[in-house]
């Protein structure tokens, strides 16, 4: 059964409920994007948050938008909270509050609840929802989606294998034999041996103590049980390239026929505000024009993550010392207000700021820089990445290699993808207390910028062929439909037949 503009019968409105965090807003946002202009603009899309985090969005939707943001207020009545008051996602929460955090999104249930029932009594059809797309960490939400009979899609804004070790590591806790035993220094995931051996390394420091009663592994197993109940589970990712890996395991643990690859879905910044931080596109643009082709490496870490202040200062003095030219997206170190004043004369070699800008070898942007049109650009060679999911789509579709700094999360089995099964990256760091010495960096960098070597010849030959699975994957032309194409016709024709058989066992 196909979906026809004419069908007006139907339920049209498409729901989404990301988690409150930067790195979730992003994929969920690219994917109402997508949605948007999917069959002639068909469908009407929700994006439902918190009422501190309506602003952001609105300054993050693109122009002209017909995404409607919806606004609950948070946490749920009843709620009693030890968060820091006026924190309504994870960009100013200290790490320790996580699980506090979790709970408290679990009291938005009602709320919710509430929400559905007045847009399915609507009596405009094309504010009734047919499909609810809730966060991989809003798996309650599939209660309130069965008593509406309304179809229930998990979606996971990262990549299969990161989160098919990471979801593994946290169920099973394989590092801890049994409670109170001796902790392995490198262990293989029982139910997912593919994945090969995890050092503990790469694991964050919340999971390496993790006994199973301690409250962060309470409330995240819980809700990473949730992943179950749902009528289908989305990954943002290309099926080509992890069919092999972290679907297979999803296909097995969830169900074979339920598991979407819908990826990559990304877009870059929109926001008003970026006017006033960072730099502008026009301006990273021209510095970008003025250098030979795959010259230069971009260095960021995400919008929420950073390193120690004396790796910062190591990887200065790597920048300098490797003669290549850069572009370094700086925020505060760890120790510091990440999202505070730069202070390069403490943080970063005496001078470099100044040297850099007059020799004009490097760019050294504050806060934010437009990275889809730095990784777009002919000029750049290499990305010195944290290796967050939305960050590898983005330079994976350009063809662009990794020099991978892994800090936290699945970062750490993003880089393992990468490195071991693609072969599109090389680890230079791992972990926030990573200590890595200026002269190790820029032999990693040479090693994939020299794109006249074995190895770098290599790399670039295999970003390459993954660069042409990501390209058919969303291909939609000439009678052509990618992977990722059918998987998104797919789920909405399943979610579509569902609500309307459920739809007419209520008449």
């Amino acid at each position: 059964m196909m979906m026809s503009e004419t069908d007006n019968n139907n339920n049209r409105n498409i729901v989404l409920f990301p988690f409150m965090a930067q790195g979730h807003f992003n994929p969920f946002l690219a994917l109402a994007h997508k949605l948007s202009q999917t069959r002639n603009n068909y469908f009407t899309l929700t994006l439902v948050t918190t009422q501190l985090n309506l602003p952001h969005l609105k300054l993050s939707l693109p122009p002209n938008s017909s995404i409607q943001l919806i606004g609950l207020s948070f946490p749920g009545d009843g709620y009693e909270s030890d968060l820091p008051s006026g924190v309504e996602n994870t960009d100013s929460l200290p790490y320790h509050f996580m699980a506090d955090f979790l709970q408290a999104c679990i009291s938005l249930k009602p709320q919710f609840r509430k929400l559905i029932s007045d847009l399915c009594s609507h009596p405009d059809n094309r504010k009734k929802p047919f499909l609810i797309i809730s966060d991989m960490f809003f798996g309650w939400t599939y209660e309130v989606a069965r008593e509406f009979g309304v179809f229930n899609a998990g979606f996971c804004g990262g990549g299969g294998f990161g989160f098919a070790c990471f979801y593994s590591l946290w169920m099973n806790l394989p590092h801890r034999l049994s409670k109170g035993a001796a902790f392995s220094d490198e262990i293989c995931l029982p139910d997912f041996p593919e994945a090969g051996k995890i050092q503990v390394t790469q694991m964050s420091e919340f999971l390496r103590v993790a006994d199973g009663s301690d409250k962060f592994s309470v409330v995240l197993r819980e809700l990473l049980q949730l992943w179950t109940k749902v009528d289908a589970f989305l990954f943002n990712t290309i099926e080509q390239i992890e069919q092999s890996n972290g679907l297979a395991y999803f296909r097995r643990i969830i169900g074979k026929d339920v598991i979407f690859s819908i990826g990559p879905v990304f877009s870059p910044a929109t926001r008003s505000e970026k006017a006033t931080i960072g730099i502008t596109v026009e301006k990273c643009t021209q510095w970008l024009d003025s250098k030979p082709k795959r010259s230069v490496l971009y260095v960021s870490f995400g919008s929420m993550n950073t390193i120690s202040t004396s790796q910062m200062m190591e990887l200065g003095m790597a920048l300098e010392a490797s003669g290549k030219s850069f572009i370094w997206v700086v925020r505060p170190p760890i120790e510091f207000d990440i999202n505070g004043e730069f202070r390069a004369e403490e943080w970063l070699p005496k001078g470099f700021e100044e040297r850099m800008r007059e020799s004009k070898r490097g760019l050294v942007v504050h806060q934010w820089a437009p990275q889809v049109t730095i990784l777009g650009h002919e000029a750049v060679c290499g990305f010195l990445s944290h290796c967050g999911w939305n960050s590898v789509l983005e330079s994976l579709s350009y063809g662009v290699p990794i020099i991978g700094w892994p800090l936290s999360a699945d970062q750490f089995y993003n880089a393992k993808l990468l490195e071991e099964k693609l072969g599109v990256c090389v680890e230079i760091g791992r972990g926030k207390s990573s200590c890595v010495g200026h002269k190790e960096m820029v032999e990693k960098i040479d090693l994939v910028m020299n794109i006249e070597s074995e190895k770098g010849g290599e790399i670039r030959r295999k970003v390459s062929e993954v660069r042409e699975m990501i390209r058919n994957g969303v291909r939609d032309e000439n009678g052509f439909k990618g992977s990722s194409v059918i998987a998104m016709e797919k789920l909405l024709n399943t979610a579509m037949i569902f609500s309307e058989q459920k739809r007419t066992k209520l008449i």
